[in-house]
């Protein structure tokens, strides 16, 4: 069975259309980064173009670190979109000062639990209308 997009159901991640693209080449990387502001130094998640506590636009790309902690989990078992087999399980890690939101992947919803350990697995969702791969957060338990 074929399905069709009608719409683009994700975020514009293409240079043509956000300053922020980069984030998503270093994910495909394998390589988890966020901005940090040029003038007061504050790290932002998720990545932003501005600062939100000085309003600057200068920034640069930092890394965070590829592994982090449940801080919180959910798992959706029903109204899966077509072509997802089986459970998502969405969680809050967090990863340094920041808690991220992702998918957990290769994660046993019976055997997770608070505080324990993942390590970032980037998962490619649908390429972009033009043929791109595409990214997105998610981790796997250690």
């Amino acid at each position: 069975m074929t399905y069709f997009r009608a719409v683009d159901p994700f975020p514009l991640e293409s240079a043509d259309h956000t300053k922020l693209h980069e984030f998503y080449s270093h994910l495909a990387s394998g390589r988890l980064v966020t901005t940090r502001c040029l003038d007061c130094r504050t790290t932002a998640w998720p990545p932003r173009g501005f600062c939100g506590e000085c309003t600057s636009d200068r920034f640069e790309w930092v890394d965070l670190p590829g592994e982090g902690t449940i801080h919180a989990f959910t798992v959706q078992e029903t109204g899966l979109p077509a072509g997802f087999d089986g459970r998502r399980v969405f969680a809050i890690v967090k990863v340094d000062v920041h808690r991220v939101f992702a998918v957990l992947v290769d994660a046993d919803p019976l055997q997770l639990r608070i505080g324990q350990r993942v390590r970032l697995a980037p998962l490619r969702v649908a390429d972009d209308p033009k043929g791109n791969a595409r990214w997105l957060p998610a981790f796997t338990p250690t």
